[in-house]
């Protein structure tokens, strides 16, 4: 969605899309004006590809403790 924030002279860049499990864009917003996305999304082929592909159950959340702090915590 791109958002202009009205009178403050803000403006953010938009472009907004919806991507399948593969990373093909399905859909995309426009840059040059604010608008919502919506598009439609096959349930059943994104539950096949989590099943089949299961990058969340093979991840080491251990490896993470790096990245998960925040600067001002240290």
């Amino acid at each position: 969605r791109r958002n202009i924030a009205a009178g403050a002279g803000l403006e953010f860049w938009g472009g907004s899309f919806v991507a399948d499990p593969f990373g093909v864009v399905v859909a995309e917003a426009r840059h040059d004006q604010e608008e919502i996305l919506i598009a439609e999304v096959d349930l059943a082929k994104l539950e096949d590809v989590r099943r089949n592909w299961p990058f969340l159950r093979d991840r080491r959340i251990d490896s993470y403790a790096g990245i998960t702090n925040r600067l001002l915590d240290e």
